[in-house]
């Protein structure tokens, strides 16, 4: 069969599959909608917060990253993995002791205050609408490749699935379809990277495969990462293994990055969330625990991968004739994500360090003399003429090796299964934060149960609609975009959530006025470098990393304000403490 025949057969498997489970799940009680009724085992709870975690940054995008920065890229792999441990360790079993469906839920009763509630409302909001920005771009880069559609067109087919699952089954429903999409993602990457590590090393296990020796071709007996650097310093880029110098991020940059990622991580409200739906605080543990050896699974694969695409991709188009490049170039040079602008006439691919011309490729649909599509961009001073979305290295890495065509349409799957599963948590907290703690918790305290649930499926698809908008029109890659809801997660729930958590003195005074200037600035800046063309002006941190100074921010004015505002009232300083005071791993109680 053919790869758009394979394509259609496993992806529309998959999404039968996952509308299945959805509708065999569907919910009629807010409970079954925000918790999945407090009753999923942690053995499943794990392989679905997993499937939470793993987005389309860590699916598609993160191996592009690293196969791209090198030594550096890794900072995605070390933020989003340390962060998880963090949660898993610090946060998690607090919170699911207070009981709580959400974290504007948490930070309304921890910190006593209508006021707090709606802060961390507006900032749960905007940090999963930024987040699953990032998962519609994802889906529509699977779409536009594989089932031969534009970008746009894959957005919106993705955000109708999404839709149906999330609003009709909650999250028992989104839980269960990530229990399968775990499945069918791990299964989607681990194939892939173990086929391309055998061909390429003749090491089947892609861990170890990265650190040996090339089997064939030009380099062989060569170790992988000493090629890889010594084709980068051909090519003028940076050694592949470099941490810091001539063309690398500075190192502070790299610290804060890694820092807000991780920070991030354990603010972020679709994960924390999870640990709500299963009944125990010891379950909420031993499904952290699950979730992490799922993770890991993925995620010491992908610097293999990443080293891997790397090393195909050079080697199958630098100083290749365009009209010899293989099919698969001109399948991704028609989702606009791969280009080759030919500046000297000579018709051929020229790969070097720089951008080969100004923003992303606008073709004329006119044809070069010698065959490329014509690009309308204005040329860039320099010698390269290739243009790689990073994005694009996961997916196309399958077919640059030539593996079979199932296994291309199974990393399709994969990638997919990844990006609705991430987007399914979002969206949820999106309508629940509205529909629970702002419509229930303080506008109407007596709204019937069926009302809740429609407004909370109402504000499911008012989350789709803004999330596609940002999908079609993003401020960047996906992981950038992703490492942008982690900026804001850090800069606003981190601190408060430690901080209500392990000190009783904190008021509601200083959440408040710490969530504000946290996630202020951190706007700010982001606003400014991304969208306003203002130079990063602090310290030159990028604005992937700007969340870790606003969660210092943070923590000084909450800090500094709760010593000098009223104590918090006994109760709830009663409160905190018993929280921390381990008695036993029995059911939390919900209030």
């Amino acid at each position: 069969m053919s790869l758009q025949m394979w394509t259609y057969l496993i992806v529309g498997a998959t999404f039968a599959l996952y509308i299945g489970i959805a509708w065999g799940a569907r919910v009629k009680d807010t409970k079954g909608f925000y918790v999945a009724g407090g009753g999923i085992p942690p053995l499943a709870n794990g392989m679905a917060t997993a499937a939470d975690w793993m987005s389309a940054a860590s699916f598609i995008s993160m191996a592009g990253m690293i196969s791209f920065m090198g030594y550096s890229g890794c900072m995605y792999l070390m933020g989003w993995t340390g962060g998880y441990v963090l949660l898993a360790l610090l946060l998690a079993p607090y919170l699911r002791k207070f009981g709580k469906f959400t974290v504007p839920d948490f930070v309304g009763d921890r910190y006593y205050s209508s006021g707090a509630r709606v802060v961390a409302l507006i900032c749960a909001i905007f940090i999963s609408l930024t987040y699953v920005a990032g998962q519609m771009r994802g889906v529509g880069i699977v779409f536009s490749r594989f089932l031969e559609v534009d970008v746009n067109t894959g957005v919106m087919i993705g955000m109708v699935l999404v839709f149906f699952y999330s609003a009709i089954g909650g999250m028992k429903g989104i839980t269960w379809t990530q229990v399968a999409q775990y499945c069918v993602l791990i299964t989607a990457f681990i194939i892939p990277a173990v086929a391309i590590s055998l061909k390429l090393t003749g090491n089947p296990i892609p861990q170890m495969g990265f650190g040996d020796t090339i089997l064939a071709g030009p380099d062989a007996g060569k170790y992988l990462l000493s090629t890889l650097n010594q084709i980068g310093t051909d090519l003028g880029f940076a050694e592949y293994t470099t941490a810091f110098g001539p063309g690398t991020k500075p190192m502070l940059d790299v610290f804060a990055i890694t820092m807000c990622l991780m920070v991030g991580t354990a603010g972020l409200p679709h994960v924390i969330i999870r640990f709500y739906t299963v009944p125990t605080v010891r379950a909420a543990r031993l499904s952290a625990f699950y979730a992490l050896i799922f993770i890991a699974l993925l995620y010491t694969a992908a610097p293999a991968l990443g080293a891997f695409a790397r090393y195909t991709l050079i080697n199958a188009l630098n100083n290749q004739a365009y009209s010899s490049v293989p099919s698969w170039f001109a399948n991704w040079e028609k989702t606009g994500l791969l280009a080759w602008m030919d500046k000297n006439n000579d018709g051929i691919i020229t790969y070097r360090a720089g951008a080969a011309f100004k923003g992303k490729p606008i073709f004329s649909g006119e044809t070069g003399q010698h065959g490329q599509r014509m690009i309308k961009n204005e040329s860039v001073d320099n010698t390269n003429e290739l243009y790689i979305d990073n994005d694009i290295m996961v997916l196309a890495t399958p077919e640059i090796t030539q593996l079979p065509p199932w296994v291309i349409a199974l990393v399709a799957a994969g990638g997919l299964a990844a990006a609705l599963s991430t987007a399914a948590g979002l969206l949820l907290v999106i309508a629940s934060s509205i529909s629970h703690d702002l419509y229930y918790r303080i506008i109407n305290r007596e709204a019937s149960e069926k009302k809740r649930l429609l407004i909370g499926r109402i504000m499911v698809g008012v989350g789709v609609v803004i999330a596609g908008y940002f999908g079609i029109n993003p401020p960047g890659f996906v992981a950038q975009v992703v490492a942008l809801a982690f900026g804001l997660a850090s800069s606003s729930f981190f601190p408060i959530i430690v901080l209500g958590i392990f000190w009783k003195r904190a008021t509601k005074e200083g959440a408040i006025c710490g969530m504000i200037t946290g996630i202020g600035f951190t706007m700010l800046y982001i606003v400014q470098t991304k969208f306003m063309g203002v130079s990063p002006w602090f310290f030159g941190i990028s604005p992937e990393g700007i969340g870790t100074v606003g969660m210092v921010l943070n923590f000084a004015v909450t800090f500094g304000v709760s010593l000098i505002t009223k104590a918090p009232p006994a109760a709830v300083q009663e409160m905190v403490e018993s929280v921390r005071i381990p008695r036993g791993a029995g059911a939390a109680v919900d209030h």
